[in-house]
């Protein structure tokens, strides 16, 4: 059966905003008509036409703007112009039809006259011909329609058949010929007799009338097979109407297929005449030729059923004898009565309906509907006509009306095009991902779902392999499993359970599992055949207390288990309620006049039992009112119901006609005539019905209420406000009288509630803001839902700056100076009172004025006769300013002032005099103390250079080594905590082989294939938007990803660095592996890493963790300002604590409290400093235990407490409390120096410990604390600190270029000897380029990082002062690499200096490691492929390979396009590209790579 649809749709649509919702394409101007040929779809606005591909990207568009030459004349020319430039015309379509046999798009409307184009179905902007004919309505009318169909002659010809609403000319332009016929077949190719759009015919032109002559709205028309279908409704003037359907018969040729004409009067289910058409919709499939429509029952939008029609063609019977419509008309002509169509069956009612489309799914008829508010619903109807839940697949936030036709997807078919006013949504039919479980996967009676059973999810049935998968059967079941106790004559009892489902392939394993507490409940032997099982109990009695069965079902590979309660049917015994027979009915039994029996003698179901009275004595309720009964879809909270005998209500229940299960909500304040509940949030809009429930479960009353669209703002005046807040503000838009609070996004907490809410407005006054801020987002509470809204400005507050006072007569007029800002203050934001002694008069606005920068309000007090104001007390918002007369007393006061000016200098010039000869003297005095300060500092500075001595305590304990799955980690994500930890398998799943998943086994096979791993980084690192970042991730995802196989990693690297080395030899080969700007370069890193780990463990990490806490202790030997983190003694310039103030050592007995009785311990010495602050000593205290006894203190450091004993009395040590001193707005933390009990002061959250706050002098308590530092007299602390630790800097150095056994590491040397091939294959003879690269490859690659980063390596902290120390230690490591000769003068930097006379002779161990390696023997590649092997080998399992793969998928998802054509580039195998595909397919089917 061939199916050819109208595609012509006429739409028209209200006024609308933007979507909100994603997933759609929006274009300029009105809809006006769309069609969907194939894999495009096409849509016509008032200005433009859009080509677009069927996921709604935009593939073209076409401007119908244009300069017209000829006016109405048949030669009139139309040619398009750009948006920009003059034109004269506009091309309004109102008729689009794609002609895919003849790959062409038909466009025709009006421009002055008929216009018609015949455009290229795939290049909409190539016009293939244009012709001046009206074809078609000349007017945008919702009343026409115009479709394809074929015509069987000696050959099929297509035509477009077109029926038009007729209506009186009204034109002066009667030069424009109009289509004054109903129904007409014209030509589509330049082949047909007569041309392209003639409706002549060889033999005789016929059309089809309205006889008599009449109105006739044309609503859709389709061809199945050959027989057309033609839907119109004939309005009369007695307000009646009558739908009416035409048959023809495409055969012969047009005429013929015109006089075919049979018609039909569809009658609805009342027998109205009121009722109309308004949308319709064929469903595929058949005979019998079935069809839906929208009918308005009473001619009106908004009460509408959905109908269902056989409209199958009649066989036999005359043609053209239809008493409303003819093709060859005469007055004498025979009219017969039509033949009346009753509705098949009424399938739904809903509010407002506008538009229907209808798909078959197998058994299922499915309908999408279209609603005036902007829903979307679906509705399932099976084979015998029962619909399923009505399902939301779209709801607009606003009234947006669906227009009057939709579309499916051709592509997908899993997709229904949703046009609005100036969009298009793209819908997806079903939702079955949501549905988690194989129940309500079932549950959601939803013909497109499946229950898969290989994935354990619920998805489209075509995306279930291996056809394993259940779903609902073919007719409409309450139950998936359900069941019936039958006792026969012979006392046996029968247990049957029945399956409902449909399966996707022959069910050869379907078993039943039943089991009991007994210990046999089934005798043996009975078969087991799908959809049912059954169990004959072993017993033929069953307990009093009733038996509890389970029964586990399986069907393929899907479990499915029912819990069971059987009792003897018998024995349910009682008076006849409603409450019993749903006991019988659920216990698997029946219900009869009788009472409760076995399931084989009565009614099964529980439809008998609604009809009964529940048996239960309660006063009937009543409803009277629902404030508010009206409410957008979220609901709304605290909503009141009034009536009658409510005192033994114990819910409230809302039932939707579109609700299989309603919902309930429960009630409190209940007073018996009034009750409180929640209104729930609703998935559609529309009337409820609201009833209240009692114990018993009935439900009594009946009311409604009404859920329509949420609140949207439009505007917001006025859109500022000043910083203390209050003004008034009125938002304007659309639903807010159901808006219960506004807040601002500066301060969610604080709800201002609405005033003079309507739907249109409402008014709110703002709060108040910090002055910090300066715009705040307003959001509506509606329920429980934030909905935002606009952006508020905030601006400082308005400036008053004087008034003026003139009498009218009694009256007082009085003008108000204020500042010209941003507020745009009108007279409705201010009150004012004029002040007189104590007494207030209220002054009456009356305007504003501008000028000069200055606004001017002008209010009068009336009735003032001799009032004298001097003051006004202003007024706006909550904030009150007074404001004082401006008059000529100022200007006597600037004289006076004047006047006093010289008087004050001459005054100045005494006094500096005398006060420049004590200051002199003082600052004699001053200087003299510094210079002796400064004295002190450098001789004690050479003290301490000379006496240094290396006292550093070499016994550190145990080294605290990472594992190596932490090490990489650290090393190949040092910037993501995330993902370090997501590679990492927690202890004891490393020895767990885990098998991967398909689709990672899949990738992980992928990126084993050398050419596509090469192609795909190349294609990556070509993607300007593929970050340093990015590339540093894929490295070190792809090092994980692979470190079972590194000799297959090593293959990758040399080949990707080959690569790299070409591209760079073109420029500075001597810039080749500095910085980390390649995947390569990360991955030289990580590789490094792996493979030197055993080495650094061995032979460098002793004497790296010695150098690390030798710092530390040389660190804690001085000063370190705990607020900024410098220290006296560092190796750094910048962190230099050379403002620090005199200090001294002190040894500190510390006893720890070991239990409840106040016992303590033995002390503790520990060394501290005077200046050290309470949280450094508690620090200090720490250290020094775990160095001695080898072990942490169990109590973490905020949790100890420390007190000071002084004479007998213990003082608690707080690093700020209220002895702390202050300056300024400085609080000094509290050091063991300073440490005295004061009186009671204030201190704030700014702190300072060594170094002084910056602030005046009259701030200070103690000025003499104020010494001048000068950081240069200091710098021979950097030198202090280096002797110190020389000696394991020196030892750390020389483990590092050390060779044991006069052997370098395998992985060094067989890098350096790939680095020297490379050399030689490029020909590179400058001894200089292959030192470079090599210092770039290991020293500035791998011992750098781990030399500044040793928390990669040890489970430590690094404090920023650690962190200075170990970059000057980097720096001077790396110079030791350095070919250049430095030279330093005074001004070089003092981290070259410190280590200036060291670097020559490290130099020349450098150049003496790199010849020992060079001359070494080299490693074969099998020796070295064994050495990565037992390195895969030794780390096996201790990371989450697939981890890593489903972060690796998410790059190639992301450059899916690029990959694949650099693979199409690299002349890659058609096996690597499906391979690639198959990849994609299966993560993009389980969404994520998961563990089986």
């Amino acid at each position: 059966m061939i199916v050819l649809p109208a595609l012509l749709f006429i739409l028209w649509g209200e006024e609308a905003r933007c979507l909100e919702e994603n997933g759609g394409f929006t274009f300029d101007g009105d809809l006006r008509h769309f069609a969907v040929a194939t894999n495009t779809v096409y849509i016509a606005t008032a200005e433009t036409l859009y080509q677009l591909s069927h996921d709604l990207t935009l593939v073209q568009s076409l401007t119908q703007r244009g300069i017209l030459k000829g006016g109405c004349q048949m030669d009139a020319q139309f040619s398009r112009v750009s948006e920009t430039d003059e034109r004269n015309a506009t091309f309004s379509v109102n008729m689009l039809l794609p002609f895919v046999e003849n790959k062409t798009l038909i466009s025709c409307g009006v421009i002055e006259c008929g216009y018609c184009e015949v455009l290229d179905l795939k290049n909409i902007s190539n016009v293939q011909y244009t012709e001046n004919i009206q074809v078609g309505s000349p007017r945008r009318s919702s009343a026409s329609i115009g479709f394809l169909v074929n015509v069987e002659e000696t050959t099929t010809e297509t035509y477009i058949l077109t029926a038009v609403q007729l209506y009186e000319v009204k034109s002066t332009k009667s030069s424009c010929s109009t289509e004054s016929e109903a129904v007409q077949l014209r030509n589509t190719n330049h082949k047909q007799y007569g041309t392209i759009f003639s409706e002549i015919s060889e033999f005789s032109t016929d059309v089809i009338k309205r006889c008599p002559q009449g109105n006739a709205e044309y609503v859709d028309g389709f061809q199945i097979s050959l027989t057309i279908y033609l839907f119109s409704n004939l309005p009369s003037s007695d307000t009646s109407n009558r739908v009416r359907l035409i048959w023809l018969e495409g055969k012969t040729d047009k005429a013929q297929t015109l006089r075919s004409l049979r018609g039909a009067t569809l009658s609805i289910s009342d027998g109205g005449r009121g009722s109309r058409l308004l949308a319709s919709s064929v469903i595929p499939g058949g005979p019998p030729v079935l069809w839906s429509g929208v009918f308005s029952v009473d001619g009106g939008p908004t009460d509408t059923e959905l109908l269902l029609f056989d409209i199958s063609p009649p066989l036999t019977g005359d043609t053209d004898k239809d008493p409303d419509f003819c093709s060859v008309c005469s007055t004498d002509r025979i009219r017969l009565p039509p033949k009346t169509l009753k509705p098949t069956a009424v399938l739904f009612r809903q509010k407002s309906m506008t538009s229907v489309l209808a798909v078959r799914h197998k058994a299922w008829m499915v309908f999408f509907i279209g609603t005036a508010d902007g829903q979307l619903i679906k509705l399932a109807v099976d084979k015998n006509y029962h619909t399923t839940c009505p399902r939301v697949l779209y709801r607009a936030t606003d009234d947006r009306q669906v227009f009057p036709k939709m579309l499916l997807d051709q592509v997908d078919l899993k997709h229904v095009y949703l046009p609005l006013r100036n969009q298009m949504k793209r819908v997806p039919v079903s939702k079955c991902s949501t549905y988690t479980n194989v129940q309500d996967c079932w549950s959601a009676q939803d013909p497109y779902c499946v229950w898969c059973g290989t994935k354990k999810s619920c998805t489209f049935e075509d995306d279930c392999q291996d056809s394993d998968w259940l779903s609902i059967p073919d007719d409409s079941q309450q139950k998936m499993v359900s069941y019936k106790v039958v006792k026969d004559d012979t006392g046996q009892i029968t247990l049957n359970i029945q399956t409902h489902l449909s399966v996707g392939q022959k069910v050869s394993n379907f078993a039943c599992q039943f089991s009991a507490s007994s210990s046999k409940l089934c005798r043996d032997g009975l078969p087991q055949q799908f959809p049912q099982c059954t169990c004959v109990l072993s017993n033929s009695t069953l307990p009093a207390g009733g038996l509890h069965v389970t029964v586990k079902i399986r069907v393929g590979t899907t479990q499915l288990s029912k819990a069971l309660k059987l009792s003897n049917c018998s024995d349910i015994e009682g008076p006849p309620t409603s409450v019993l027979c749903r006991q019988c009915i659920g216990a698997g039994c029946s219900w009869s006049e009788k009472g409760c029996s076995w399931a084989n003698q009565g009614v099964g179901n529980d439809s008998v039992c609604q009809k009964m009275e529940s048996g239960m004595n309660f006063s009937n309720p009543k409803i009277s009112s629902i404030t508010p009964s009206v409410v957008s879809f979220y609901g709304r909270n605290h909503a009141v119901l009034s009536g009658s005998n409510l005192s033994d209500v114990t819910r409230v229940r809302i039932q939707a006609d579109m609700d299989c299960t309603p919902q309930e909500s429960p009630v409190w304040n209940n007073t018996g005539v009034k009750l409180t509940f929640h209104i729930p949030s609703a998935d559609n809009k529309g009337v409820v019905k609201v009833c209240v429930l009692l114990p018993d479960g009935s439900c009594h009353g009946n009311a409604t209420i009404t859920y329509r669209s949420s609140p949207s703002c439009t505007h917001i005046v006025p859109s500022s406000t000043w910083i203390s807040g209050k003004r008034k503000i009125t938002l304007m838009g659309s639903h807010l009288e159901f808006v219960e609070g506004v807040t601002h996004s500066h301060a969610p907490q604080e709800v201002r509630p609405p005033k003079n809410r309507n739907h249109q407005s409402l008014t709110y006054d703002t709060p108040a803001a910090e002055k910090d801020i300066s715009t705040s987002t307003v959001f509506l509470k509606v329920a429980n839902e934030t909905l935002a809204c606009l952006p508020m400005t905030y601006y400082p507050e308005p400036e008053f700056t004087s008034f003026t006072s003139t009498r009218t007569g009694d009256d007082m007029r009085i003008t108000i100076q204020k500042k010209a800002d941003k507020l745009e203050m009108t007279v409705a934001d201010l009150e004012v009172w004029g002040v007189e002694e104590e007494n207030q008069h209220p002054c009456i606005m009356k305007t504003k004025e501008t000028s000069n920068e200055t606004d001017f309000f002008i209010c009068e007090i009336k009735r003032t006769a001799n009032a004298n104001f001097q003051q006004l007390m202003i007024k706006y918002g909550d904030k009150t300013v007074t404001l004082n007369i401006s008059s000529s007393f100022n200007l006597y006061l600037m004289l006076l002032v004047l006047l006093l000016i010289p008087c004050i200098i001459v005054a100045v010039v005494i006094v500096y005099r005398s006060q420049q000869n004590k200051l002199t003297a003082k600052m004699n005095k001053r200087m003299e103390a510094l210079e002796l300060d400064i004295r002190n500092d450098i001789r004690q500075g050479f003290v301490d250079l000379q006496t240094e001595n290396a006292d550093l305590m070499e016994n550190v304990g145990a080294i605290p080594f990472l594992d190596y799955k932490h090490f990489a980690s650290r090393i190949f994500f040092p910037e993501s905590e995330s993902l370090m930890t997501s590679f990492i398998k927690d202890i004891g799943q490393d020895v767990v082989k885990v098998q991967l998943d398909e689709c990672c086994q899949g990738l992980s096979r992928l990126i084993q294939d050398q050419l596509f791993l090469t192609s795909m980084v190349h294609a990556l690192e070509e993607q300007k938007s593929f970050t340093i970042k990015d590339k540093c991730a894929l490295a070190s995802l792809l090092t994980v990803a692979l470190h079972n196989n590194l000799s297959y990693l090593t293959e990758v690297m040399e080949a990707l660095l080959k690569a790299l080395m070409q591209q760079s030899s073109n420029a500075q080969p001597k810039l080749l592996l500095r910085r980390t700007e390649s995947i390569v370069e990360k991955l030289l890193t990580n590789w490094m890493s792996v493979c030197l780990y055993g080495f650094l463990r061995e032979s460098v990490g002793q004497h790296l963790f010695l150098m690390v806490s030798a710092l530390t202790q040389q660190t804690a030997k001085g000063p370190v300002d705990c607020v900024t983190e410098k220290a006296l003694y560092t190796l750094s310039e910048d962190w230099l604590l050379w403002q620090a103030q005199d200090f001294s050592s002190l040894k500190l007995k510390v006893l720890f409290a070991v239990g409840s009785e106040g016992e303590v311990s033995e002390p503790l010495e520990v060394n501290a400093l005077s200046c050290d602050s309470v949280e450094q000593v508690k620090e200090k205290i720490l250290s020094t235990f775990k160095a001695k006894f080898g072990f942490p203190y169990n109590s973490p450091l905020r949790d100890i407490r420390i007190e000071y004993e002084n004479s007998g009395s213990f003082v608690t040590l707080e690093e700020v409390d209220a002895s702390s001193e202050v300056i300024g707005e400085v609080t000094m933390l509290n050091t063991l120096k300073h440490y005295k009990v004061r009186n009671d002061e204030n201190f704030s959250g700014k702190y300072f410990h060594l170094i002084d706050p910056d602030v005046d002098e009259d701030q200070r308590k103690k000025p003499e604390r104020k010494k001048l530092k000068l950081k240069e007299v200091h710098l021979t602390k950097l030198l202090s600190t280096k002797v110190a630790v020389h000696s394991f800097v020196e030892n750390l150095f020389r483990s590092i270029w050390g060779t044991p056994h006069s052997r370098a590491p395998q992985a060094v040397k067989y890098f350096f000897d790939f680095l020297d091939s490379q050399a030689d294959n490029m020909k590179i003879t400058d001894p200089d380029v292959l030192h470079i690269w090599k210092t770039n490859s290991l020293p500035l690659r791998f011992w750098v990082n781990i030399m500044k980063n040793p928390q990669f390596v040890f489970d430590m902290e690094k404090t920023p002062q650690l962190d200075s120390c170990l970059s000057v230690i980097a720096q001077a490591f790396m110079d030791s690499f350095s070919l250049s000769e430095t030279q330093l003068g005074k001004n070089a930097p003092t981290n070259k200096l410190l280590y200036a006379k060291d670097i020559p002779k490290f130099k020349q161990e450098v150049k003496a490691y790199y010849k020992l390696i060079r001359e070494q023997s080299p490693i074969t590649d099998s020796e070295f492929k064994e050495f990565l092997q037992e390195e895969s080998k030794k780390h096996e399992n201790e990371f989450n390979e697939a981890a890593a793969l489903r972060e690796l998928y998410k790059f190639i998802q992301r450059y899916f396009t690029e990959i694949k054509e650099k693979l199409d580039q690299n002349g890659a195998p058609a096996e690597l590209t499906e391979q690639l595909h198959h990849v994609k397919k299966s993560f993009d089917g389980l969404k994520s790579c998961s563990w089986n």
